[in-house]
């Protein structure tokens, strides 16, 4: 295996990739698969509520880390940020936090494939497809940065193209195009447009908290990117009001056409789709079809994303000294191939569904990296919060920075309130019983004690401290 003597990443990115690239790592099984279960917990007009407020949030993180990034962009992103301008030990736990959780992340896609081939060959072999969905992610990431940006865009592209489809052909159904005209009718059913009070639309935060996730990619991949101070400022406009416009519009269509009472939301599969389901109202009799391969290109393209992020997450760890220094050597092409196969060792989890059952270890995949989401999130808006702060009390002018986050520092202490309060209620259900379900509450918070065994046995080995506002370095090489 050939690699070069440095260690630095090429900046090989632009403006189209880079969009493509935070639009790949949001658009997945989330939309795809999971939207429906939230109408049916939550009704329409709940479940709009949900995805509104919590894209509203996530404009405010991406607006954070967009400041943070144009002005020193880095592929360590918020761990860089953290341990500058809060404290080492946190930007430690972060990394390790993110890297794991994108790994983990991977892991779960490849799991998820052997459920979407399923779909096509029943009887086969979960450790035949996941084998072949690694090798694939794998040589898309091992090859070069510019073939992974490629194939991301590509991926990208062909799922923005069927949400597109999926909004007109439902539209078009709503307003009677070739039947009677549906309107509102699925909104004035049962007790909708809000269904099940403020718990159940508290769950479809959680799906929609699960949905957006992803767009923080946007902060790893700028340390790649070609002119970031351009570069980032335009990707955080267009990528997230495209991302916002496809869920809302996805989701309000989805509302109109299917009653939330429909027990098929409920069920989180192909041939149960929203999208399936709608499409199949517009006549198109292969619709289970042609989702499951969308839903295969998101498991792809999702896992393709994780890879490179985690690799780069782990390759900057190696950098600060915080890993083995292998991990940190690039090959001729750019790659840190040596973090990139530490990655792909912890994917292999995905074959334990060749012996556990595939529905058990994607239940647990998928919650354990949720929740690691939740918590970078929660670290891009204390990170913000204090490099804001630190450069106003150095006196420091705000015009030099090429991006400022709107809304300061409301919206990122608006950001913060929220991360909590989903970390905090992702299995909430767990408390409501009669009995407490210790089982649910394992699997859903076990990464909590995690990253605070990481900050807190940092802290104490390395006598770290918060940094001071006026100690906080700004110099960027």
């Amino acid at each position: 295996m050939e690699t070069s003597a440095t260690t630095t990443l090429p900046r090989t990115f632009n403006t189209r990739t880079l969009n493509m690239i935070t639009l790949g790592g949001s658009i997945g099984t989330g939309i795809f698969l999971a939207s429906g279960n939230a109408i049916y917990f939550a009704g329409p007009g709940g479940t709009l509520l949900a995805y509104f407020i919590t894209g509203i949030m996530v404009y405010f993180l991406m607006s954070s880390l967009g400041e943070m990034a144009a002005f020193m962009p880095t592929t360590g992103s918020f761990y860089t940020y953290a341990s500058r301008f809060v404290d080492p030990a946190l930007g430690y736990a972060l990394a390790w936090n993110y890297w794991y959780g994108w790994a983990i992340t991977v892991a779960a896609e490849i799991s998820a494939s052997s459920l979407a081939m399923r779909f096509w060959f029943p009887n086969s072999s979960a450790l035949l497809w996941c084998t072949l969905f690694l090798t694939i992610i794998v040589g898309f990431n091992i090859l070069s940065a510019k073939i992974f940006g490629k194939t991301e865009y590509w991926f990208a592209l062909i799922k923005i193209t069927v949400i597109i489809l999926f909004i007109i052909f439902g539209i078009a159904t709503v307003i009677g195009v070739t039947q009677q005209p549906i309107g509102f009718k699925n909104w004035t059913i049962g007790d909708a447009p809000f269904h099940g009070g403020w718990l159940a639309i508290f769950s479809a935060f959680m799906i929609a908290g699960f949905s957006f996730q992803g767009t923080e990619l946007l902060g790893i991949a700028a340390g790649e990117s070609k002119n970031p101070d351009k570069v980032v400022p335009k990707a955080i406009k267009q990528v997230f009001w495209r991302i916002l416009l496809f869920f809302i519009l996805s989701i309000f269509v989805i509302s109109l056409l299917i009653p939330y009472t429909s027990t098929q939301l409920i069920d989180v599969n192909v041939v149960t789709s929203p999208f399936t389901l709608v499409f199949k109202q517009y006549g198109i009799s292969f619709a289970a079809a042609l989702i499951n391969a969308v839903v295969i290109i998101a498991i792809l393209s999702t896992g393709n994303s994780g890879m490179y992020v985690s690799s780069r997450m782990l390759w900057c760890l190696a950098k600060e000294g915080h890993a083995s220094s292998i991990f940190a050597k690039v090959s001729k092409r750019g790659i840190p191939v040596y973090a990139l196969i530490a990655t792909t060792l912890v994917a292999l989890l995905a074959f334990l569904s060749s012996f556990l059952g595939n529905g058990i270890v994607y239940f647990w995949l998928i919650n354990a990296a949720s929740l690691s989401g939740f918590i970078a999130w929660l670290g891009i808006a204390i990170s913000h919060y204090r490099f804001r702060k630190a450069y106003l009390k150095q006196g420091k002018d705000l015009t030099a920075l090429p991006y400022l986050a709107k809304g300061y520092p409301y919206s990122t202490l608006c950001s913060l309130m929220f991360c909590i309060f989903i970390i905090l209620g992702q299995n909430y259900q767990a408390f409501m019983g009669n009995n407490i379900d210790w089982h649910g509450i394992l699997i859903s918070y076990i990464g909590v004690p995690a990253f605070l065994l990481l900050w807190a046995g940092y802290k104490w080995i390395k006598k770290t401290k918060v940094i001071g506002l006026t100690e906080c370095d700004f110099e960027y090489q």
